[in-house]
């Protein structure tokens, strides 16, 4: 009797949100008003819930094919723009002081103990221009230097933090003057040509790459969550060999499942997609169901 072909085995479960803070988000020092204690708020509730924080790279290489992990339950934590705020704890000039993202995790390791998350980890999505940065410290933040670069390699070699590619300057209305090939500033957008990706992306890969050597950046996020076509669809599926991205991350608002877009991958976005634990709640509980 013929033997019976085998069937493959089920792929491991891919449904994994992924959350995003924006650590210049004070605006007070409860949950809905400010991202720091959000955050804080945030580990507790994904550990009660009995979900794992794991690292974003592992939902790429899932997504890839490169790794066949369990993230049945899973969440990735994300965190965008690179003020000194996501690893450095500051006093706010209105709202006083703020223990940063790093240190929230920390606390929770703490409280807590390493093995209830054991692999706790944040990727931090940075502006790499030192010019840009300086002007939008001095133009949408307080002047008080919270867009420097020092803390990089401190982050990426502390192992719960990964420096990640959020672009050359945001494109950022706060930055004088036209962007590369004369690109009008204030949208993302405008990014609609080799010259303005290159300028964007590429150098931005560089830059960041540079300091926080040996990790090489390989995931994007897009600034202003704004998704230019010709990014989308033609330089960052084709140009790898320039830019080294492997994924970009926008916002989308529900899990990162098998099948998505590793150009535009969904993420939830604090004080946008949610504003209070209750309502972060019914996202994981939703988004992870299995």
């Amino acid at each position: 009797m013929a033997d019976r072909p085998t069937r493959p085995a089920p792929l491991p479960i891919m449904h994994v949100p992924v959350l995003t803070y924006h650590a210049v988000n004070i605006a007070g020092n409860d949950y809905a008003c400010n991202d720091h204690v959000a955050f804080a708020e945030d580990l507790r509730l994904i550990d009660d819930l009995g979900l794992r924080v794991i690292p974003l790279q592992w939902v790429v290489d899932q997504l890839l094919g490169r790794a066949q992990r369990d993230l049945s339950r899973c969440v990735a934590l994300s965190c965008d723009d690179g003020p000194n705020l996501d690893f450095h704890d500051v006093v706010h000039p209105v709202h006083g002081a703020q223990r940063s993202l790093y240190h929230c995790m920390a606390d929770f390791v703490a409280e807590r103990g390493p093995e209830r998350q054991p692999l706790l980890h944040l990727t931090a999505f940075v502006i790499a221009s030192p010019d840009a940065r300086a002007h939008i410290d001095r133009g949408a933040l307080f002047g008080l230097d919270w867009m420097q670069e020092d803390w990089w390699a401190l982050a990426q070699r502390s192992g719960r933090i990964a420096i990640e590619n959020h672009s050359w300057d945001h494109n950022h209305a706060d930055v004088p003057g036209p962007g590369a090939d004369g690109m009008p500033r204030g949208s993302f957008l405008a990014v609609d040509n080799r010259a303005r990706a290159d300028a964007e992306i590429a150098e931005a890969g560089r830059y960041i790459d540079a300091r926080v050597t040996p990790h090489r950046t390989r995931l994007f996020c897009y600034p202003f969550g704004h998704i230019p076509d010709y990014v989308h669809r033609e330089y960052l599926p084709q140009h790898g060999d320039v830019h080294g991205i492997e994924a970009a991350f926008s916002d989308g608002a529900c899990p990162v499942g098998r099948g998505a877009d590793r150009w535009n991958l969904p993420r939830y976005i604090c004080g946008w997609h949610w504003k209070s634990p209750q309502a972060l709640q019914a996202i994981l509980q939703d988004a992870t169901r299995t």
